[in-house]
C-alpha cells in the first residue's frame, strides 16, 4: 500500500518511519542494524541509504568551505591496501588517492585524484583556495611551485625529518580528518570505488556539520528532493 510521505516517491512506508531510519542514520547504525530497529527490509534500507548518501555527495560538492580567506591545510591520504611506506604515486598503487583541503576553524573537502602530481593537485587549490590564503603543507615533491603561481603564503612542515608542527606551520587538522574517516571507514570491509565516493562525502559532510543538528540538516536535504 502507497503511503503519503514528504520524503519519498510512492512510499510503503510512513513520514513517521523515515524519520526513525533517519535517526538511525545520523547515529551512525549499520543497514543491519537498521533495518533490526525498524522493521524495514534490509534491501529497502540499502536503497534508502544510497539515496541518502547521494544526495549528500551533492550537497557537499556545492558547499565549497573556502570562499573564505584563512589558514589551509593541505594533504593527501590513501584509502584501500596498505600503502608502502615514505612513496606516493608509485607507492600508491592498488590504493585510492584522496587530496584534502581543511579550513582551521572550518570545514574539510575532499576529492579523489588519479595522482599527487603537481598539476593534478595545483589545479584543484586553484579552484579552491584564494591566493591570498595562508596555505599550509607538508614536504612532498607535489607542493612546489605553489609560490610561482600566486600562493606566496605557503609553509611547509618536513614530516622526513620528523617534524609535525613548526609553530603554525602543521597539517594536524587535516590528518585529524584521515584518522576519522579511515577510523569510521572500516567498519564497511571494504567499499567498491563508486560506493567509496559516497562514504567519502558522507565522512566529509558528518565532520563539516559535527555541531549541528545533522537530523535535521538531512531531512532538508530529502525534503528538498525526495527519495
Amino acid at each position: 500500500m502507497v503511503q503519503i510521505n514528504k520524503y519519498i516517491k510512492c512510499s510503503k512506508i510512513s513520514d513517521v518511519k523515515f524519520r526513525e531510519i533517519i535517526r538511525y542514520f545520523v547515529a551512525d547504525l549499520s543497514a543491519t542494524q537498521i533495518s533490526e530497529l525498524s522493521g524495514v527490509s534490509r534491501n529497502s534500507i540499502n536503497k534508502y541509504l544510497k539515496e541518502i548518501r547521494l544526495r549528500i555527495f551533492n550537497f557537499c560538492l556545492v558547499d565549497s568551505p573556502f570562499s573564505v580567506l584563512g589558514d589551509i591545510e593541505l594533504d593527501e591520504s590513501y584509502f584501500g591496501a596498505k600503502r608502502v611506506r615514505g612513496k606516493r604515486g608509485r607507492g600508491a598503487y592498488g590504493k585510492t588517492i584522496v587530496f584534502g583541503l581543511l579550513k582551521r576553524g572550518g570545514k574539510v573537502y575532499t576529492e579523489i585524484v588519479p595522482d599527487c602530481k603537481s598539476k593534478t593537485l595545483q589545479d584543484i587549490i586553484r579552484g579552491k583556495v584564494s591566493a591570498d590564503s595562508i596555505v599550509h603543507t607538508d614536504g612532498w615533491r607535489g607542493y612546489d611551485g605553489l609560490v610561482d603561481i600566486g600562493y606566496d603564503k605557503h609553509f611547509r612542515v618536513n614530516h622526513g625529518n620528523n617534524e609535525f608542527a613548526n609553530k603554525q606551520t602543521h597539517i594536524n587538522g587535516i590528518e585529524s580528518f584521515w584518522s576519522y574517516a579511515k577510523t569510521r571507514l572500516i567498519k564497511f570491509h571494504g567499499l567498491s570505488k563508486n560506493t567509496f565516493k559516497l562514504h567519502l562525502k558522507e565522512c566529509e559532510f558528518r565532520f563539516n556539520f559535527r555541531n549541528q543538528n545533522l537530523y535535521a540538516i538531512i531531512l532538508k536535504l530529502v525534503r528538498n528532493n525526495p527519495l
